[in-house]
C-alpha cells in the first residue's frame, strides 16, 4: 500500500470514528461520570507501587512517622503527623483500595449504561432506516447481511466506542501517572523508557491496519452464516421435502468454516502482536533494571524497591493501550457498514399532491420501464385506461412485465418513461404515504406476522379498526368460516407469516386486510392462486360485492377469475398485443382465443396462465 492511500485509509478510519462518537453526545453526563471513575482507578496505581518505599523503609525501622517531615499537619493534625509506619502502611493500602473501589465502579457501571444506550440506539436508527429503503436495496442485499449488521456489526461499533474509550483514559491515564510518578522519583532513569515508544508506535500502526481489514472480512462471513441460517428456516419444508438437509448442512458447515478460519486469523495476529510488544517492553525494563543497580547513588532500598515496582506496572496498561487498536478497527469496520447503510437515499418521495379520497380512475400513457442496471426494457409502450368501478384484467406468461406494472402503481419502482395517473395526477405527484393509502395490493406471495389473526387483518394504517369492521372484512373474503372454528378466535396466533394456516387461508387473511383498507384501487397480483376452486368460486362472489364503486387491477393466474373483466389485456415480452372483453378477444381468435382454447382442450377450468401460453 503506498503512503497516500495509507493515508486516505487513516483520515477515513478518524471520520468514521468521530461520526460514531456523536452518538455518544446523548449520554455525555453518564460518559463524563465513568471517565471520572477512571481517573480514579487509574490514580491509584502509582498510589499502590509508591506505598512500597515506605514498607521497605519500615522494614528497618517501623516507628519512623511517615508525615513527620510536614509542618501543616504538626501544627493542625498532630495525631496524623506522628502516625508510624506500622499503623500508617496498612492503612494507606485500605483506604487506596477503597478509593480504587469506588472508581472501577463508577466507570464500569456508567459506561456500560452508555455502551447499551449506543447499542439500542444504532439498532434503532437501522431498523428504521431499513423502512425508508427503496425496494432495489432489497433487491441488491440478501437478508441475512442485513440481520447481521443489526445484531453483531452494532456490538463491534460499541466495542469501539465505549470499551475503547475506557481502556484509553483508564490505562492511558495509568500510564501519565505512573510516568509522571517516576519523572519526580527520577527523570534521567525515566527517560531511558521513553526511548522504546516509537517502536512501540510503528509496530502498532502496522497491526491496526491488519486488524481492521481482517475484521472486515469476519463481518461479511458472519452475514453469510446468518443468510444461510435464516434461509434454511424460512424455506424448511422445501428443505425437507427435497431432501435438502445435506445440502443446507454442507452450506452452513462451508459459511461458518469460513467465519472460523477468518477469527482465527486475527487471533494469530493479535497472538503474535502482543507477546511481541511485551519483549520490547520488557527490554527495556531489563535496561532500566541494569541502569538502577548501576547508577543507585544514595538512594534509599525503599526508593529503589518503588521505583522498578513502579516501572514494572508500566507493560501492562502499555500493552492493553496497544491491543485497543484491534477494538477500535474492528469497530471503525463495523461502522463503515452501518453508515454505509444509513447514508443509502431513502425512498425518493418528491410528492406534494395529497387526496383525502380519489374516485380510482386508472390511466396508463406510453408506460416503459426498464430496471436499473438492465439494458432490455420491462415495459414498451403501455397505455390503457381503467374507470372507476372498473375490473381490468392482465393475461399473459410469466416474465411479460404484469407483476411489474403492478409494482409502477403505488411506486415501488420509479418510471421516468411515459405516465401513470390517478384521477388524472401522475403517482410521482402524490406523496407517497397519501398515494399507498389509496391502493390496496393482493400478491401471490402472502406475508402474515407472528400474531393474531385480527391485527393480521387490522394491520399498519388500519390497526385498532373495531371489531365489527374486522369480521366484515373477514365474512367479504369468505375467511370468518375458518376463524371461528379457530381455539381463540380472531385472538388466535397464526405463526411465522402464517405458518399454522393453509395457503388458502393465509390468502384469504391477506384478501380480508384489502377489503378492510377500502381504497379505491385495489390490486390483485395473481391473488387467488393459492385456493382451491371451491375457495376460488367464495371469493370470487366476495369480489364481485366489493369491486363494485372500486377499480380492480387483476393479474389473472386462472382463466375464471377474468371472464367477467371489463377490459382483458393480453401481455407478451412487455407489450399489450391484445386488448378487450372476454367475447371481443374470442372474436378476435388470436392469443387469448388459443389460451381459451386450450383450456377447454385440457377440461380444466382452473388451469394456469402460465402453463396454457
Amino acid at each position: 500500500m503506498t503512503d497516500t492511500s495509507a493515508d486516505l485509509q487513516a483520515t477515513s478510519s478518524l471520520k468514521i470514528y468521530f461520526r460514531l462518537l456523536r452518538y455518544v453526545r446523548p449520554y455525555i453526563g453518564l460518559f463524563l461520570l465513568s471517565l471520572a471513575g477512571f481517573l480514579i482507578f487509574a490514580s491509584t496505581q502509582p498510589m499502590l507501587g509508591y506505598i512500597l518505599k515506605y514498607f521497605v523503609d519500615g522494614l528497618s525501622n517501623p516507628d519512623a512517622s511517615l508525615f513527620a517531615g510536614v509542618p501543616w499537619l504538626l501544627e493542625h493534625a498532630p495525631w496524623l503527623a506522628h502516625l508510624k509506619l506500622l499503623q500508617a502502611v496498612p492503612l494507606l493500602i485500605v483506604l487506596i483500595a477503597l478509593w480504587q473501589g469506588i472508581g472501577s465502579f463508577l466507570g464500569n457501571y456508567y459506561l456500560a449504561k452508555v455502551s447499551m444506550g449506543l447499542v439500542q440506539d444504532l439498532r434503532v436508527e437501522l431498523f428504521n432506516n431499513l423502512l425508508t429503503l427503496p425496494n432495489r436495496y432489497f433487491d441488491n442485499h440478501n437478508s441475512g447481511h442485513l440481520i447481521s449488521r443489526i445484531t453483531y456489526n452494532v456490538t463491534m461499533v460499541t466495542g469501539a466506542a465505549t470499551d475503547a474509550i475506557k481502556v484509553v483514559v483508564r490505562e492511558g491515564m495509568t500510564v501519565i501517572f505512573l510516568f509522571a510518578t517516576l519523572l519526580w522519583m527520577n527523570w534521567k532513569l525515566t527517560l531511558v523508557m521513553v526511548a522504546i515508544l516509537p517502536v512501540i508506535g510503528l509496530m502498532v500502526t502496522s497491526t491496526s491496519k491488519k486488524f481492521r481489514k481482517q475484521s472486515k472480512k469476519i463481518q461479511t462471513s458472519m452475514g453469510d452464516v446468518t443468510h444461510v441460517t435464516s434461509e434454511s428456516i424460512q424455506g424448511y419444508r422445501v428443505v425437507r421435502s427435497f431432501g435438502g438437509e445435506d445440502y443446507e448442512k454442507q452450506r452452513f458447515l462451508g459459511a461458518s468454516e469460513e467465519n472460523k478460519l477468518k477469527q482465527l486469523k486475527m487471533v494469530k495476529t493479535n497472538a503474535v502482536y502482543t507477546p511481541s510488544l511485551q519483549l520490547v517492553i520488557y527490554s527495556a525494563m531489563a535496561v532500566l533494571m541494569f541502569l538502577v543497580l548501576l547508577l543507585r547513588g544514595d538512594a534509599s532500598a525503599g526508593d529503589l524497591v518503588a521505583y522498578i515496582t513502579l516501572a514494572g506496572l508500566l507493560p501492562k496498561p502499555i500493552r492493553q493501550l496497544s491491543e485497543v487498536s484491534s477494538t477500535i478497527q474492528k469497530g471503525v469496520a463495523g461502522a463503515e457498514s452501518i453508515f454505509e447503510q444509513l447514508d443509502e437515499e431513502p425512498e425518493v418521495d418528491r410528492g406534494t399532491q395529497e387526496r383525502e379520497r380519489i374516485s380510482g380512475r386508472l390511466q396508463v400513457k406510453d408506460l416503459s420501464f426498464s430496471y436499473p442496471g438492465a439494458e432490455k426494457s420491462v415495459l414498451n409502450n403501455i397505455s390503457f385506461v381503467a374507470e372507476p368501478g372498473q375490473m381490468v384484467a392482465l393475461v399473459g406468461r410469466s416474465g411479460s412485465g404484469k407483476s411489474t406494472l403492478a409494482n409502477l402503481i403505488p411506486r415501488f419502482y420509479h418510471h421516468d418513461q411515459g405516465q401513470i395517473l390517478l384521477d388524472g395526477v401522475d403517482v410521482e405527484d402524490y406523496t407517497l404515504r397519501n398515494l399507498r393509502r389509496h391502493i390496496a395490493l393482493v400478491t401471490q406471495h402472502v406475508t402474515l406476522f407472528n400474531d393474531t389473526v385480527r391485527n393480521n387483518i387490522a394491520y399498519g394504517d388500519l390497526a385498532g379498526a373495531p371489531l365489527e369492521a374486522v369480521q366484515q372484512a373477514a365474512g367479504d373474503a369468505y375467511a370468518a368460516e375458518f376463524i371461528e372454528k379457530m381455539p381463540q378466535g380472531y385472538d388466535t396466533l397464526v405463526g411465522e407469516n402464517g405458518v399454522l394456516l393453509s395457503g388458502g387461508q393465509r390468502q384469504r387473511l391477506a384478501i380480508a386486510r384489502a377489503l378492510l383498507k377500502d381504497a379505491p384501487l385495489l390490486i390483485l397480483d395473481e391473488a387467488t392462486s393459492a385456493l382451491d376452486t371451491e375457495s376460488e368460486r367464495h371469493i370470487q362472489a366476495a369480489l364481485d360485492q366489493v369491486m363494485q364503486g372500486r377499480t380492480t387491477l387483476v393479474i389473472a393466474h386462472r382463466l375464471t377469475t377474468i371472464e367477467k373483466a371489463d377490459l382483458i389485456l393480453v401481455m407478451d415480452q412487455g407489450q399489450i398485443v391484445e386488448r378487450g372483453s372476454h367475447a371481443e378477444l374470442l372474436a378476435q381468435n388470436g392469443y387469448y382465443a388459443r389460451l381459451h382454447a386450450k383450456q377447454f382442450e385440457d377440461g380444466d377450468e382452473s388451469v394456469v396462465v402460465e402453463q396454457s401460453v
